[in-house]
């Protein structure tokens, strides 16, 4: 059976997820399904953040997914991350860590432009970062770019620099 839905999937027909916590193994679903699953959260959850490599099977973009608007050049490579905020993708880590791309938010009020930093989407996604540095899943983290512009510029850097990123010679960095 799962070679069927991993090809329905593959053709963008059905999603694959996590989405009764108590089920193990592989889940899927139609999009409708999804959404209206999402839509039936407690009132006042708050949203949940994952980041997971670029090439994980689980992570839809690049293959399942076209990529979200953004600056840059996302891609599902070795070594890249991808951070995923109530199943829409929110940043994008590139290789070696040298560079962050971020996308589009429609979960925030109006939806904003890719970089414009400043809601509260970022702060999630932010901290997620942070945790999975933290935990030992992603490695040092020197951000020379973030979007088309220079890390230490970004509208974004406040709240790096909030969650533990500090200033220095080539950029924002995160280091154990």
């Amino acid at each position: 059976m799962y070679p069927v839905l991993r090809a329905l999937e593959d053709s963008g027909k059905i999603r694959r997820g996590w989405f009764v916590a108590t089920l193990g193994a592989a889940q899927f679903g139609l999009a409708g399904a999804v959404e209206r699953l999402r839509s039936e959260r407690e009132p006042g959850e708050a949203p949940r953040a994952l980041v997971l490599a670029a090439t994980d099977p689980a992570q839809p973009y690049g293959a399942a997914l076209a990529w979200p608007e953004n600056a840059g050049r996302p891609a599902r490579a070795a070594g890249s991350y991808v951070v995923i905020v109530d199943g829409a993708a929110s940043a994008y880590i590139e290789r070696a860590g040298r560079g962050l791309l971020t996308f589009a938010s429609d979960r925030a009020e109006g939806a904003r432009e890719p970089g414009a930093g400043g809601t509260s989407d970022d702060a999630v996604w932010v901290e997620a970062i942070v945790a999975a540095h933290k935990e030992g899943r992603v490695g040092t983290l020197q951000l020379q770019r973030i979007d088309d512009g220079p890390a230490r510029q970004s509208p974004l850097a406040p709240a790096l620099r909030a969650a533990g990123f500090v200033d220095g010679y080539r950029g924002l960095t995160l280091r154990s």
